[in-house]
């Protein structure tokens, strides 16, 4: 596909063009033969500098930036806030031009405030790049998930996929919509309706409360953990009720006899509530290709936001 990718930033999945996402997956899969080989790094982004702010804990997004970045031989720096400015009191703005002045070309940030890459990209020179803002979005996740199917089963078109869970607090949740809808599949949101986004029909998807018509709908099962952290847990009765009604196990799945079902998850998942660890490991499972796929992915935004074709061959 010849495709050029003009964006400074990746703020987010709603508004990305079709050609735009497709063009980062075919990257991605160049990228993939790169880490497969014994020797991983390419000098491609040499001496292009990203810093990763992280004001969030992170496991799995935060490691395969890092191993990105490095794979690419960028030179990075991984900023905390606990041993930073902003434990004294410095604002995000103060913080990011302090590092900016330092000639920084990339800042890759996970935030809790909704908006929060967006009012840097507004402010500052380098580029951004969204690692997820409250539960807004998380776009390279999104990428990551699509990848991980395109590369399982070739197009999206006509792709039925349920998003289970705690989708009001799941920042995946939505950028998963932007790009599953983008890319022609159908969707359907499942889970407690004290768990929905606020004005959720208006995202044009399939609602329903009940697992078992959202696994009839599907080729696809997306589960999500309860983001306890956002407060989530008063907003149904208990861990042990939803895990009774919401929890993917292998009886419900066997159920439906679908052979070539898929299940996913983002990560870290909370086996015994939303997914069983028989169906976490089970064949249907592609939560480790996702994590797989997460380093590529994420070496094929950070290339092409640097400019891509105009600094090097991989």
């Amino acid at each position: 596909m010849s495709f050029d990718f003009y964006r400074r930033h990746l703020l987010g999945m709603e508004g990305m063009s079709k050609g735009e996402i497709l063009h980062i997956l075919e990257t991605a899969r160049s990228f993939r033969e790169v880490i497969m080989r014994p020797i991983r790094i390419v000098p491609t982004l040499r001496g292009y500098s990203v810093v990763n702010m992280f004001f969030e804990p992170s496991t799995r997004t935060r490691v395969s930036f890092e191993l990105a970045e490095k794979r690419l031989s960028c030179e990075s720096v991984n900023f905390s806030s606990g041993g930073s400015s902003v434990s004294k009191g410095e604002s995000l703005l103060d913080t990011v031009q302090t590092i900016e002045a330092m000639q920084v070309d990339a800042v890759v940030i996970r935030h809790s405030a909704q908006g929060a890459p967006h009012f840097l990209a507004e402010r500052i020179r380098s580029s951004v790049i969204n690692a997820g803002d409250g539960y807004h979005e998380h776009p390279t996740q999104a990428l990551l998930d699509m990848f991980t199917l395109w590369d399982k089963i070739g197009g999206l078109s006509g792709l039925k996929v349920a998003i289970v869970g705690d989708i009001a607090h799941s920042r995946v949740a939505l950028s998963d919509i932007h790009s599953l809808k983008t890319l022609g599949a159908e969707v359907m949101l499942c889970g407690p309706k004290s768990l929905m986004p606020f004005k959720v029909e208006s995202l044009g998807v399939k609602i329903t409360s009940n697992l078992e018509e959202a696994l009839e709908f599907c080729d696809v099962v997306y589960m999500l953990r309860i983001q306890l952290e956002r407060q989530a847990g008063e907003r149904f009765p208990s861990i042990r009720e939803y895990r009774q009604r919401y929890c993917l196990t292998m009886e419900r799945i066997k159920k439906f006899k679908k052979d070539d079902f898929i299940v996913m998850h983002p990560g870290p998942m909370n086996r015994g509530v939303e997914i069983s660890a028989e169906v976490a490991d089970s064949r249907y499972s592609l939560i480790l290709n996702q994590v797989t796929s997460g380093v590529a992915i994420r070496m094929a935004v950070i290339y092409l936001i640097s400019g891509g074709k105009d600094r090097g061959k991989f």
